[in-house]
Parts: structure tokens; sequence; C-alpha cells
């Protein structure tokens, strides 16, 4: 009899693709015998190398080799190869779409993800705005498996053991922890300045945090331009600051790093759901989005949240429209007292 194997699809943006690790580890756990391959793009291989023993993992450059029509025919010639039995595409695009139209015509059961539009434009409705909680993505990934015959009950605490990740993994100066430390993670920048805290906010609410934890370690993550800028500024200025991109080289090592973090402040951003594969607990700032469009960490409370009521937020799900006032008042507006005291209730929490 033939093994049964899902092809699970998701490429997108990381944040995206770390939220399918719970529920494609639970299916894991929960169907031993069933074989599961996730295709995703190349930075995706460290969140499932390790997850489960029958969990596989496909790189696809749809930019690149299956660029185009011509390219997407030859990756379905790939993939038709590995014999699967269910194709499960969570990402429902033009080019998830037209794979799942060949495979449609093979026979072969598909489902695709519910991004349940009607809701979003509700919550983010300039005029007739309904803010009521929409279905997580980790509910609508679950919809999926479950069309395919395989319900899944979401098991998952982190991607590494209980006592974190291997911190000898690390270079030598990251990995000293000593009892009256505080490791706190500090992820400033988002893709689009609606999920961005304004920088010299971010570094009055660090300036605090070295004050209220003399001992703490400030771990800054994130890659590119800005962070460049102002993450060297503020660890010249304060020696608790450690800028963990010139020192880490693997995201395998940041999430290592993460797992032994006592807590993470990020924006709504792929951060945000990396800290949250390692159990970390996350203070997460929100501006032009919300946390009721259902892309709130794993693990993670509205609780931990920050944000404020303004009648014009949300006006995004994905952050990416310029603001309707002109003036981002939504992050603006933040104190950085506001942030400060919500790092302190986890902290305290925690100990």
């Amino acid at each position: 009899m033939k093994r049964e194997h899902i092809l699970v699809i998701r490429f997108s943006a990381m944040g995206d693709v770390a939220m399918t690790v719970p529920v494609v580890y639970s299916l894991a756990h929960q169907y031993p015998d069933v074989r599961i391959t996730v295709l995703s793009r190349a930075f995706a291989r460290p969140f499932f190398e390790d997850l489960a023993p029958n969990v596989g993992f496909m790189s696809a450059d749809l930019k690149g080799e299956y660029r185009g029509l011509k390219g997407l025919n030859a990756l379905f010639r790939r993939l038709a190869a590995k014999q699967f039995t269910a194709i499960a595409d969570l990402h429902s695009v033009l080019r998830s779409e037209y794979l799942r139209m060949r495979f449609n015509m093979g026979n072969y059961k598909v489902a695709h993800i519910n991004k349940h539009r009607k809701g979003r434009r509700q919550i983010t409705s300039a005029t007739h705005k309904e803010l009521v909680q929409q279905p997580t993505s980790f509910q609508n990934y679950q919809d999926v498996f479950a069309q395919l015959g395989y319900p899944v009950e979401i098991q998952f605490k982190s991607i590494f053991p209980a006592e974190g990740g291997n911190l000898n993994m690390l270079p030598p100066g990251m990995c000293v922890k000593k009892n009256y430390e505080q490791w706190i993670g500090v992820a400033p920048f988002a893709a689009h300045e609606g999920k961005t805290y304004p920088p010299r906010l971010m570094h009055q609410v660090i300036e605090q945090l070295i004050k209220k934890y003399p001992k703490a370690r400030i771990f800054l993550f994130g890659r590119g331009p800005q962070e460049e800028q102002y993450f060297t500024q503020w660890c010249e200025q304060h020696a608790a600051c450690v800028y963990t991109g010139k020192q880490l080289e693997t995201m395998h090592q940041e999430l290592i790093l993460m797992s032994h973090l006592d807590v993470m402040v990020s924006m709504d951003s792929s951060n945000m759901h990396l800290a949250s594969l390692t159990g970390t607990p996350v203070v997460s700032i929100w501006g032009a989005t919300h946390p009721y469009a259902g892309f709130m960490g794993w693990g993670q409370t509205e609780e931990n949240a920050v944000q404020i009521s303004l009648d014009c937020r949300p006006c995004s799900i994905f952050g990416q429209k310029p603001c309707l006032r002109g003036d981002y008042a939504c992050m603006r507006n933040i104190t950085p007292e506001n942030i400060v005291e919500k790092v302190e209730m986890v902290i305290e929490k925690g100990k």
C-alpha cells in the first residue's frame, strides 16, 4: 500500500512560514506514519530540518530556477515525481494556485487556505469598522489539513527542548548567562512604517531597561540598513547592547539565542514569530495592524501586546498602507513607559 505523503506549500515572508511550524509539528506527531514535505523558500530550512522524523523540506527559488510559467511547470514535474498523496496549499497565491491546478488535473487530493478576506475588510474598514477577532493563521492552516482528512490539535511549545537551544553553538563571547542577568531581545524594525516603532522612542525604551536592569544584556535583532545605522550607534553608547547580526552567522544561531531570552520586544514582524517558535514570551508592539487580524505569534497573549485605541486602527492587515492621518499616531503615541512596563511584567512573571 502506498504510504501517505503530504506536500505542504507555503512561500511568502519569514513570519508567515514560521507560523506553519506549530501546525506541521503537531500534524507530524499525531500522524507519525504520514510523510510530510514542506515546500518553501531556502531561508525556512532551519524551521523544519529537525522538527520531526517524518518531516522533510524542499526549497524552490521562484524568482530564479522556477521563475515564470516554464519554471512552475518544471517545479511541478519535480514535485509529481515524489508521488504525493495530498497537497496542502497554505499560501493560495497565483504561483501556488497554478501548482494546485496541475495537481487537481492529476486527481490528487488538494485543499487550500481560506484567508477570510471579508472579515479582514471589516476590521480595516475606514467607515464601517467591525473590530472582531478573525480566525488565526494557525486555525486556517488546521482547516486545510482537516479538509484533507487530517484533523490536527496543536500541541507545540518550542522547536528546542525545554532547556532551550545549545548555547555552545554560539560564539564564545555570547554564551555566558549568570543567574542575576536578564537577557532581553529587541527587534525594533519591520517591513513597513505602520509596523515600526520610531527608533528615537525605542532608544528610550532601551535606556529605561538598562536603568531598570543594570546587569541586563540587550540583544538587538535584525539585519538591514536601518539596523546597521541604529544598532551601531546604540552599541557604542551602551555596553549592555549586543548587535546580534555582527556576531551570529545563521538563523539557527539566532533561534538558539532567542530560546534563552527572558523576553523579546518586537513589532508585528517575523521576529515575533521566530521568538514564539522558541517558547520565549514576546512584548509585541502594534500600530497599523492589530492582533485581531489573526497574526499574533504562537503561544503569545494579547495581555503582552502594546497598542492604543484609535478609530482608524487597524487600517491594514499587513501594515503596508500609508497612514490615513499622515502622522502614524498609532505608533508615535505609544510611550516608552508603556513598553517597559510590559517587559517588567513578563520578567517578574518568569522569575
